[in-house]
């Protein structure tokens, strides 16, 4: 089984790259926004849950998120692998998911971290914003703001990877063009997963 976290800030083409590698490796996408989205809609009782704190504006527990994606691990159990996109975000989360994965007798076989400076993210969002309709991607400061947030948030858990399982993480060059990453994706892939 294959199981691939893909981390980058908004912007830097987590989604097409996620879209690009479960089509390749016949993956499952675990997006905590669609599994969020999913639940809600279907009025499971982790999804009421789920709406409760976010109708009172507050984050959802990291436990509650931790049980969602247990949930839909064990849906799942003929899947080749799955792709985890946008989780964990802090490190109390990643410990969790060591947790999580450790009670499912499940492993990380790679880490990818999409680099991509903040004018760049800045230009991209912008210009998706336009095509979207999506207002986050429309305000420069809000992108900005976001950004800081996944720097002050999400970022430090690559040096939380990089001190437990250095081996597995790995860092490519998010400016490239969208074939040139795949491509970088692919021959890590093929080079540390598809060998062993």
């Amino acid at each position: 089984m294959i199981n691939i976290i893909l981390f980058g800030p908004p912007g830097s083409g987590k989604g097409t790259q996620a879209e690009l590698i479960i089509k390749e490796l016949n993956l499952t996408h675990l997006s905590t926004g669609d599994v969020f989205r999913k639940n809600i809609a279907q009025k499971t009782n982790l999804g009421l849950l789920a709406t409760k704190y976010m109708s009172q504006g507050k984050l959802v527990p990291d436990q509650l998120t931790i049980d969602l994606l247990a949930n839909e691990l064990d849906q799942d159990v003929s899947s080749q692998g799955f792709i985890f996109d946008g989780f964990p975000r802090t490190i109390p989360q990643a410990e969790a998911f060591d947790d999580l994965l450790h009670q499912k007798n499940m492993s990380l076989s790679m880490l990818i971290s999409l680099e991509v400076s903040e004018n760049e993210l800045v230009k991209r969002l912008l210009k998706r914003g336009l095509v979207s309709g999506r207002k986050d991607d429309q305000n420069e400061s809000i992108i900005r703001n976001r950004i800081k947030v996944y720097n002050d948030q999400t970022a430090v858990l690559k040096k939380y990877y990089l001190k437990n399982i250095s081996h597995i993480f790995h860092q490519i060059d998010g400016e490239k063009s969208i074939e040139n990453i795949s491509n970088s994706i692919r021959v890590l892939i093929n080079t540390h997963i598809k060998t062993k």
